[in-house]
């Protein structure tokens, strides 16, 4: 009898990514689900034997499914596979009755090696099966924001466990959203997640591969005092401090992020040197500073709070115009690389 498996993950590229890896000798029946939700809904109904369950979504996350399942009174062995690899992350999801985490992407070794150690599956399974998967729920037509929305996402769980290692706390992660944007919706969306009146920022210029971007780190500027403690740092809270602590957070999460989303690319990008863009200032300002260069951009916005303190920032990518066809080109071909 073919072990039922569940898949639940928002985005539809992790989704499928997942369903390739899995071990072609494994007996399996697999299905979709597209978040939290959506993925009790189908267990209220029927019986699966494994749920592979993502922690960053909409409606209903990883964390709120795991405490929904404890209610059930068959609930199925889950595995989570997530690019939140802060350990406290790891450790809540265990002790929230996980059996396992993988870090995203799961490679088909990595993988084989989880479930054999597991017992989940064995050697001896039958050679010649192939893993059953069900119809998608939806179309597998991945678009720009999509490819793009899930290699953010791994590079933001890597920059956040950096971030906590170093101060010992657990960073909240949202889902990151990608939008082409102009200018003046650029500054709507800014306004609405820098809830406060001023703000300071650092830029930083990226080019690589015919793709030029630029990082925009936005701290909310109450965050300085939490921050300074987090840092151990005693002293007064100076203009000048504020901008060491505002380009040690800026190193910290922008250089591991780079990192990750290079090497989901397959790209070594040239960077400039991180440059203070405004400080005690109002985002119109920001905006105003750049707007001859951000008349249209895809922008990428991943919102990074620290639980328990009031520090919140936001991390933008901005790229140009010009870097779009390159960009969907370099994910297209990351998409075919698991067909």
């Amino acid at each position: 009898m073919s072990t039922r498996v569940l898949i639940c993950d928002d985005s539809k590229l992790a989704r499928k990514q997942l369903a390739r890896v899995l071990p072609a000798d494994w007996d399996v029946e697999v299905e979709f689900a597209e978040d939290g939700q959506d993925a009790l809904d189908i267990l209220s109904s029927s019986a699966f034997d494994l749920l592979f369950l993502d922690l960053n979504m909409p409606v209903k996350d990883g964390y709120e499914t795991l405490e929904a399942l404890q209610s059930f009174e068959q609930a199925p062995a889950v595995i989570v596979v997530s690019g939140d690899v802060q350990p406290k992350a790891i450790q809540r999801v265990k002790d929230m009755g996980a059996i396992a985490f993988h870090k995203k992407p799961a490679s088909s070794e990595e993988l084989r090696s989880l479930l054999l150690s597991l017992g989940l599956m064995t050697d001896g399974d039958d050679k010649e099966s192939k893993p059953t998967i069900a119809a998608p729920t939806a179309a597998e037509q991945f678009t720009l924001n999509d490819c793009l929305q899930e290699v953010s996402n791994v590079a933001m769980g890597r920059a956040a466990s950096v971030l906590a290692d170093m101060l010992n706390v657990f960073i909240k992660l949202p889902v990151p959203t990608v939008n082409i944007l102009e200018v003046g919706e650029l500054q709507m969306a800014l306004d609405y997640s820098v809830k406060e009146d001023s703000c300071s920022a650092v830029s930083q210029g990226f080019v690589g591969s015919g793709i030029a971007f630029e990082t925009l780190l936005i701290f909310s500027d109450s965050s300085f005092p939490d921050m300074a403690k987090l840092l151990g740092v005693t002293e007064e809270i100076t203009r000048e401090l504020e901008t060491e602590l505002l380009m040690d957070v800026s190193s910290i999460l922008v250089g591991p992020f780079m990192a990750a989303i290079g090497k989901q690319l397959n790209i070594d990008f040239s960077h400039s040197h991180p440059m203070l863009l405004g400080q005690h200032v109002k985002i119109a300002d920001l905006i105003n500073v750049k707007k001859a260069t951000w008349k249209r951009t895809l922008a990428v916005e991943i919102v990074y709070e620290v639980e328990n303190y009031q520090i919140s920032c936001d991390l933008m990518l901005l790229f140009t115009e010009d870097s779009v066809p390159t960009l969907e080109n370099l994910l297209s071909f990351l998409v075919e690389e698991d067909e």
